[in-house]
């Protein structure tokens, strides 16, 4: 978990590790928020699945029809009971709709949720991608941004990898291996650099 303690000897050992981060740090400025627990981890992966590929308004509406459909809350058991055209009705692609089927019902039948919390990275990984519809990269922001992990770097996001290429200097997107290379100074407080880097692809600083 991402404490302000923790969050303080990130921040020193970045600067002190990387002076091109650094310069990344400088010009971003203080994170204006850290990523913080909301919902449920049934919830966030839910919304995971639904905003998957749209806008971010399309998916706020969906993901608000879909809870007043399931009786203000998304449990496993109201999406299993659920008539597929409800949640259709509520903007629901059919793969989208498979995959949350899927997803309650593996919670219904033994997926861990309540126990990844204490799980190593690697494991909550394993567990979450046994999932239709959730890959590497959605267990990777559910670490982050549910889980508060610290040194998670999502190699195949594309805004990281545009973010290390301006910043870097680099000819073209850096592959993942080359990423990892490069982030390696960066243990064990990659997230933190994660944050930084997103926050630097924002209109405002850009050169």
């Amino acid at each position: 978990m991402i404490t302000p303690a923790a969050l303080r000897r990130a921040l020193a050992h970045l600067r002190r590790a990387d002076p091109t981060l650094a310069r990344v740090m400088g010009a971003v400025g203080p994170l204006r928020r850290r990523p913080g627990r909301r919902n449920d981890h049934f919830s966030t992966l839910v919304e995971s699945i639904v905003y998957q590929q749209i806008s971010g308004s399309a998916a706020a509406s969906i993901y608000a029809r879909l809870c007043r459909q399931c009786g203000g809350r998304v449990r496993p058991e109201s999406l299993l009971e659920a008539p597929d055209e409800a949640l259709r009705a509520a903007g629901l692609s059919r793969q989208k709709l498979a995959s949350l089927r899927d997803l309650a019902g593996r919670v219904r039948d033994g997926l861990p949720l309540a126990r990844l919390g204490r799980m190593p990275d690697e494991d909550v990984i394993a567990a979450l991608t046994t999932v239709r519809g959730i890959g590497r990269w959605t267990a990777e922001m559910f670490l982050i941004a549910r889980l508060g992990r610290l040194d998670v770097l999502p190699v195949h996001d594309y805004g990281i990898r545009k973010a290390v290429q301006r910043a870097y200097r680099l000819r073209g997107l850096p592959a993942p291996e080359r990423l990892r290379a490069l982030a390696e100074p960066w243990r064990p407080y990659r997230t933190v650099a994660c944050w930084y880097l997103w926050r630097s692809l924002e209109p405002a600083l850009k050169p």
